[in-house]
């Protein structure tokens, strides 16, 4: 078995909530920049951003915009646009940051492992052959070799071109 270890999400587990009452995904849509806030596409009922603390370089999380936790409560359009924003968005990835594979999926409610289990989001984690080695393990560190910032510009005009063929 395969363990992918993110002894760097600690800092996502110990923050302070006190002052949150707001839902984070929720709050990232009704925001109008995008860059700030890791927003790289806009579909009419859901929408793309990067993960604050990714397990990986490229890690997308796809979300609906209306606030529910669970997937049968989607709409079929709904889950139409979400299945249509994992393929472009798997589509960008590797153009962009050239991936060996993917994990996609969702973690639904707390039991399921859902660190935000108030509002369905999927995760789309970008894998590289050898991308878990002893920097976490021995050394406790996480190497992603681009920064967030350098990250969302690249992602975003491929997201922008992509979308415009697919139209």
């Amino acid at each position: 078995m395969d363990t992918m270890w993110a002894p760097w999400r600690m800092e996502y587990i110990l923050r302070d909530r006190s002052n949150t009452s707001e839902c984070i995904f929720c709050e990232k849509y009704q925001q109008t920049d995008d860059q700030s806030n890791l927003v790289l596409y806009r579909g009419k009922l859901s929408y793309v951003l990067m993960n604050l603390y990714p397990y990986n370089n490229g890690h997308l999380l796809i979300a609906p915009y209306r606030h529910i936790s669970d997937y049968t409560d989607l709409n079929d359009r709904e889950r139409s646009e979400i299945a249509h924003l994992t393929s472009l968005s798997l589509s960008v990835l590797k153009k962009t940051v050239n991936p060996h594979g993917f994990n996609l999926g969702m973690n639904l409610g707390i039991i399921g492992g859902a660190g935000i289990a108030d509002h369905l989001h999927q995760h789309i984690v970008p894998r590289w052959t050898g991308d878990s080695n002893f920097m976490p393990i021995i050394g406790h560190t996480k190497v992603i070799v681009q920064s967030l910032e350098e990250t969302w510009a690249c992602l975003r005009d491929q997201f922008t071109k992509l979308s415009l063929e697919k139209l």
